[in-house]
């Protein structure tokens, strides 16, 4: 890789992307999900409905807008690192951290 240019590939999944996004502002819109990570609003919705199906967030409807708990005790999915749990990558990807739910 020449030196200077960005790598093409990421090392967190748009999971873990859109994750990080709602534990920043839980009452983030799906769009700007998107914006943010360079995805679809459909994509992001689909990831959306995937974290809270998964039990790693939950959702209240606030008016006309929806607003995100991450669950912070819920294990991490990966073989790597089950003995951890979402609060503890956020707190080392993240200083602002939701309530835990």
């Amino acid at each position: 890789m020449p030196e200077g240019s960005p790598p093409t590939w990421t090392f967190l999944t748009h999971h873990a992307q859109v994750l990080l996004c709602i534990a920043d502002d839980p009452g983030i819109r799906l769009r700007e999900v998107g914006e943010r990570i360079g995805i679809t609003e459909r994509a992001a919705h689909r990831i959306v409905g995937d974290l809270a199906a998964a039990g790693y967030i939950s959702r209240e409807r606030r008016g006309r807008r929806n607003h995100y708990t991450v669950r912070l005790h819920a294990p991490l999915p990966d073989p790597v690192a089950r003995d951890q749990n979402v609060g503890d990558l956020l707190g080392v990807l993240t200083s602002r951290l939701t309530s835990p739910g």
